[in-house]
Formats: C-alpha cells, structure tokens, sequence
C-alpha cells in the first residue's frame, strides 16, 4: 500500500494545469408544438422542422405521436403525445409510454383512459427527475364524458390539465396568441361598458373549424418570426370518430 502513496502525493508537472471535466448529453433539436381541447375534441399540433443551431437536420421530423395503437401506424388509438426538445430524450418517451399503454390494455382487456394515461406520463418522468427526459411534453385525447382533455408537462412530471398550450423553441410567441383566441385574455364585450366598466368576454369552447384555423395561423405567424420553426405542420385530431391527421406545408427558408 505504501508504494502507492507516491502517485497520490507527487507534485503537479510544470506546464499541466488542472482541467475541468464535464458531460452534457443534452441537445435542443428545435420546434415547437401546441395542443388545443375542445367541447368533443382535441388538437395537438407540430411543425417537421429538427435543428442543430443554424444547421438544419431534417425538414420532416415528427412530434407528434399516436400511443397505444396497434401496429406502427397507430391505428386504434386514442391517445396523441407531442413532444419536444431533445429528440432523441422525446423519441425515448413516446416509445415508453407506448409501450405501456399497449400493456395495460392486453392485461386489463381495455383501452387505458387519457387521465391515467396522464398521472402515468408524470410518473415516468418523475422517476427521471435526476436526469430528466429533456422534452416538454403535451397529452391530448377525449375524458370520460367526451370531452377534450390536454394536459402539459414539465421535464420533471409536474402537469396539469388546461384548455390550450404551446412548447418549444416558439412557444413565447404562440402562447400570448393563444391566450387571446382560445381563453379569451384581454377580450371584452364591445358596448358593455367605458374603460375598466367593460365586461369580460366569457371562455368558451370553439367549433372545430375555428380551432384548426387557429392552429394554422399560430404556426404560418411563428415561421415568420423563429429560425427553428417551419418545413410544415403535422396536425392530429381526437374525436369519438378516431383520430385524424393531416399535413400542411409550411415555409422552407
């Protein structure tokens, strides 16, 4: 043990400074994602882009995923996860949610429901919490009364259930947006009123039309404005019926 002692103690060699060891696995791939409920549905939205500072790596990288279907082209689900960040941390939550989500309907004989599904995703992600999934996710389907139901999440599983949100590189200028067009911030009843005598405008859920009309708009005025934002929008709709999803072209430069 005593021939060791030396190797410990000897004094450092001129011209060999001390160095700082680090290791970040971590990466943000860009994009952004938004997810919208309604009275009977539900929207979760993505644009295709995936970046790696200015450089550009696909122009057709998906963010939005169907969970628990049959086969790899998701059909018989109910469920849509949208995930964004790190994508490979995302690409690793979808697959182990998925992964889940068919399990428990092969040992309960059912399809898992969008609030278990939702108290589920947080626990996968709490038990990372020491090295977290680097992705904010986003969970949309129909509750057990058919109405919308998302839910938004942080890298560490804390989440709750809202009428609209968006994440992502582009997240801060869409949110404001969506404050105003789907919960009704900074709106008032014209004529019901001088100055702060003026009536709110009361929340409610809008047709189906106007939601997906929101989500282009959101998406069109975003590439305008963020490098990590384009390519085009990937759109998955949760209704009774199934979910239906649908491809727009979005700009390129």
């Amino acid at each position: 043990m005593a021939s060791l002692l030396p190797h410990f103690t000897a004094p450092m060699v001129a011209g060999h400074e001390n160095r700082e060891h680090s290791f970040n696995p971590y990466t943000d791939n860009g994009g952004s994602t938004l997810g919208i409920a309604g009275s009977d549905f539900c929207i979760l939205a993505g644009d295709t882009r995936s970046t790696s500072g200015y450089n550009i790596n696909s122009r057709y990288a998906p963010k939005v995923f169907k969970i628990g279907g049959d086969d790899e082209t998701g059909e018989g689900a109910h469920i849509v996860l949208s995930v964004v960040g790190f994508a490979a941390d995302g690409q690793a939550l979808k697959e182990r949610l998925d992964s889940i989500v068919k399990v428990y309907r092969y040992q309960h004989g059912k399809p898992i429901s969008v609030k278990a599904c939702a108290q589920r995703l947080s626990t996968i992600l709490y038990s990372k919490r020491f090295f977290p999934y680097y992705a904010h996710a986003i969970l949309g389907g129909l509750d057990e009364e058919g109405r919308g139901a998302l839910y938004s999440y942080d890298p560490v599983g804390s989440y709750e259930r809202e009428q609209c949100r968006a994440a992502g590189a582009a997240s801060s200028l869409i949110m404001p947006f969506l404050d105003n067009q789907v919960n009704f911030k900074n709106q008032y009843i014209p004529g019901s009123g001088e100055g702060h005598a003026l009536e709110r405008r009361t929340p409610a859920p809008l047709p189906r039309d106007t939601v997906e009309q929101l989500v282009r708009d959101a998406f069109t005025s975003a590439v305008e404005r963020h490098i990590e934002v384009g390519d085009g929008l990937q759109m998955m709709i949760i209704t009774k019926d199934g979910i239906q999803e649908s491809y727009t072209p979005l700009k390129k430069d």
